[in-house]
């Protein structure tokens, strides 16, 4: 069973530009996603799919240091560049991450792929409902449902966030993963000033390599951390993307 995960980068960022090329811990934002994505155990293909801004040759360079293959494409149709990534090899299914999160927990990958393989869906998610943190969000779904959504997905929300259409459609079975503790108010995802600022002292208070409950509980005994980027709210790329459409 080939199980591949996409990891989206790119360089122009509209509230922080170059985040993912950032020092952070003994390297770059991007060097610690792709070091945690590493650890999963059930996925056997890595690549990185980035965009073809000049500024991607860095972002490039960072995925083969770490031996993920890594495909350029195009800037705003993300779907595209996960089609194209996935293509030639053709997995069984996708794992879709986004490199602003840096923090991303591999078992919780890992337990996304199980409950998807278990549940024989066509696509599953952990960030529908989400319990767990704004960061720590992982897609997955058939090479199938990549395909049909690349060759028929017309909406700009559609081709920017990959997978808005295989879940709205009514092709596939859809499976949305939740856990009994929520920790969905908790942001530990990279977009502004404010969640770099969080992020680092995090890190450099436990390291790369803790878990994402090692995290929250850092949090919980910093309550005054929590202040830092609790303005804003998840998700908002998509909506804006949702408003684009209409």
């Amino acid at each position: 069973m080939e199980i591949m995960a996409i990891t989206q980068a790119r360089f122009s960022s509209s509230r922080l530009p170059g985040k993912v090329l950032k020092p952070l811990g003994t390297g770059t934002v991007l060097d610690l996603h792709l070091k945690r994505i590493k650890k999963s155990k059930l996925i056997n293909q890595f690549v990185v799919a980035t965009t073809n801004e000049p500024q991607s040759s860095e972002i490039e360079a960072i995925a083969k240091k770490n031996n993920f293959a890594c495909l350029r494409g195009s800037l705003d149709d993300v779907l595209d560049r996960f089609y194209q990534a996935a293509k030639e090899t053709r997995p069984d299914y996708i794992v879709r991450l986004t490199s602003d999160c840096p923090l991303i927990d591999p078992f919780y990958v890992d337990d996304l792929i199980k409950k998807f393989l278990d549940k024989k869906v066509d696509y599953a998610a952990n960030c529908l409902n989400p319990t767990l943190p704004d960061g720590m969000d992982a897609e997955i779904f058939s090479f199938n449902a990549l395909e049909t959504a690349w060759k028929e997905a017309e909406k700009i929300s559609e081709r920017e966030h990959v997978t808005p259409f295989i879940r709205d459609c009514g092709k596939f079975k859809i499976e949305s993963v939740e856990y009994p503790l929520d920790f969905g108010k908790f942001r530990l995802t990279l977009d502004t000033h404010e969640d770099y600022e969080l992020i680092s002292k995090l890190v450099s208070e436990i390291g790369e390599g803790a878990r994402m409950e090692d995290y929250i509980q850092c949090l919980m005994k910093n309550p005054e951390w929590l202040k830092i980027n609790s303005k804003y709210e998840r998700n908002e790329g998509l909506k804006k993307s949702l408003q684009e459409d209409n």
